[in-house]
């Protein structure tokens, strides 16, 4: 997370940034943004069907009584019925030990990160910033002209949303030299750095589209960064 030095530093880029543009800009930054725990059940559960193919590979057989043997009916088919047996419990079991055994080193929250694949990370950054956009009410400034900056460290992940208001008229793209400045210094564990480059260059944006009002520029939304610890 911030120290105090670039917390002072990320609310001293907001302030400066907003003197210049009617735009309100909000800058959050989360550990993580879910706790994946559904993660290590989901690939228990495909090691666990794994198990027959591991009882081949390791040359597990099921051997049925010889046909020309002197067996009566009912005793080759009990020994069928044993060995059926014997390879359902085996199966089983081996299924049971693997599922545990993934389960629990999945839930070290290292692990569990590690196993859940990059796409889902991303989505769930992306889902969490919308949700934050909504909860901290960045769609109710007066000229729908919010602006989220938002960070998830655990998915190394950055999302920009805009309101309509500034959506209608600036194209999403011209945000990816702010993003790019912002991953560039995280990636580096410059975080607080990141967030005034991005703030900086959001800010020029937004001047350019909706500069301040001299006379009437109400600060509608906190300065600063919201820090969000790992759920």
């Amino acid at each position: 997370m911030l120290s105090e030095q670039d917390i002072l530093a990320v609310k001293t880029a907001v302030r400066t940034a907003e003197a210049r543009t009617r735009g309100e800009l909000y800058c959050v930054i989360a550990e993580e943004s879910s706790d994946y725990r559904e993660t290590p059940f989901l690939w228990a559960g495909l090691t666990a069907l794994a198990a027959p193919a591991i009882l081949l590979l390791a040359g597990v057989e099921v051997s049925v009584p010889d046909a020309f043997a002197p067996w009566t009916a009912a005793q080759a088919g009990a020994a069928v019925e044993l060995a059926v047996r014997g390879a359902l419990t085996t199966t089983l079991a081996l299924q049971a030990a693997l599922f545990i055994v993934v389960a629990v080193i999945g839930a070290l929250g290292p692990v569990r990160r590690f196993m859940t694949p990059r796409s889902v990370k991303l989505e769930r950054a992306r889902r969490h910033a919308q949700e934050l956009f909504l909860a901290r009410n960045l769609h109710q400034t007066r000229e729908r002209t919010g602006v989220l900056i938002f960070v998830s460290l655990a998915e190394h992940a950055a999302e920009l949303i805009a309101d309509e208001g500034i959506a209608a008229v600036v194209a999403q793209s011209r945000w990816d030299g702010a993003m790019a400045a912002l991953i560039a210094e995280a990636k580096a564990g410059r975080t607080g750095a990141g967030l005034v480059a991005a703030v900086s260059q959001v800010g020029d944006i937004l001047a350019e589209h909706f500069p301040a009002n001299a006379q009437d520029n109400p600060n509608e939304l906190p300065d600063g960064v919201i820090q969000i610890p790992r759920l």
